[in-house]
């Protein structure tokens, strides 16, 4: 599991109060640079070897300005091409959000998915939990 830490922004808080509901995909994106780094260490756009092909994000609670949010990551699935990213948010020890994410190891070159290596698979797999939500 991989553990981040997000200081919210006060440009990221809605008119409601609360940090708008657009910032939890682009935090989780921050929080799965550790995942990143498995297939480019040193997160060279240009070298980049994902997509992702499915996000979600449900929210289960509030999430403000002033707080620091607290974004858990997990390996929940691994395929021969695929694996499924779950993320949790919590703010003041309170689950807000939860993320899934489909990544998909990819060939951009030939345009295609490429068969995840063995080295990417034991990588991911280190942080596999299985039956998460």
């Amino acid at each position: 599991m991989f553990v981040e830490k997000i200081t919210p922004r006060f440009s990221e808080t809605d008119v409601l109060g609360h940090i708008n509901n657009t910032v939890l995909p682009v935090w989780f994106e921050a929080a799965r640079a550790p995942i990143f780094r498995f297939f480019t260490p040193d997160l060279n756009p240009h070298d980049w070897k994902l997509i992702i092909a499915k996000v979600e994000v449900s929210f289960v609670g509030e999430l403000f300005y002033g707080h620091d949010v607290e974004v858990k990551t997990i390996v929940e699935h691994i395929g021969s091409s695929s694996f499924v990213i779950c993320q949790e948010a919590y703010q003041q020890g309170k689950l807000c959000a939860i993320g899934k994410t489909v990544l998909v190891r990819y060939d951009f070159k030939a345009k295609t998915k490429k068969v995840l290596s063995n080295e990417e698979k034991s990588a991911l797999s280190g942080h596999l939990v299985a039956d998460q939500k």
